[in-house]
């Protein structure tokens, strides 16, 4: 049989907190999951920003109430997530990408899945004009030492959820305050930052899909709309 190219709905789901955009990509998962067998699931790339928040993965136990205090007086919500990963930063002017994927369309492997979401990013990087952009043994990707896109993800029976966080035109002194995904001694840039240029999200979002159905060899199609909710996503 002829290969086809998986099918993947990409859903713009504009600035929200990171609340509902939990709950967004946790229904489209879910319901999936239990409706659907890996053939026919419906995959999605949801596009978004969140409100400032920081959120911290399934390692990070040190984080007490003091300290998540400490970060909502700066204006900032915080969550701890099912996620890989330690503390980062979610925020206006930040690309976040969440696949939400049955990997058996694809390849049934999360490490296939994780460094093939690497080779998408510094994929994306490349075509916006940063050559230095690569992963390394530190997890996200990096421009120098710098991280540019954070990455955490999760997944359950081969279906992903999670997925990264790209600094188009992020304020970053809001990585000032922590340690971002734990990594003493290096820092955060942008893609405002390396490229000297305001680089909104918008912009960046076509470049990041692009290197997605190239890098995942998948077809994508628009939602039809903005979801208000994701109860009109199905």
């Amino acid at each position: 049989m002829p290969f086809v190219r998986p099918l993947v709905t990409v859903v713009r789901a504009g600035r929200h907190s990171y609340s509902a955009g939990l709950q967004l990509q946790q229904r489209l998962a879910r319901s999936n999951q239990i409706l659907n067998p890996p053939a026919e699931f419906r995959n999605y790339l949801v596009l978004q920003e969140h409100d400032p928040v920081y959120t911290v993965g399934l390692r990070t136990k040190d984080y007490t109430a003091q300290d998540e205090d400490r970060l909502r007086r700066l204006g900032a919500d915080f969550h701890r997530t099912d996620r890989g990963g330690l503390i980062t930063f979610h925020g206006p002017g930040q690309l976040v990408a969440y696949p939400i994927l049955h990997l058996g369309q694809f390849v049934p492997s999360i490490r296939w899945y994780v460094a093939t979401l690497e080779r998408m990013v510094v994929e994306a990087c490349h075509q916006m004009g940063i050559s230095s952009a690569k992963a390394t043994k530190d997890t996200g990707i990096w421009v120098g030492d710098n991280k540019i896109c954070a990455i955490g993800i999760h997944g359950s029976r081969y279906v992903t959820t999670h997925g990264i966080g790209l600094n188009c035109c992020t304020d970053l002194q809001w990585f000032e305050h922590i340690v971002p995904c734990g990594i003493e001694g290096k820092g955060v840039t942008s893609l405002s930052k390396e490229l000297d240029r305001h680089f909104p999200v918008e912009e960046a979002s076509g470049a990041l899909l692009n290197s997605f159905a190239k890098v995942f060899e998948c077809r994508l199609q628009e939602h039809a709309k903005k979801p208000a909710s994701s109860a009109e996503i199905g």
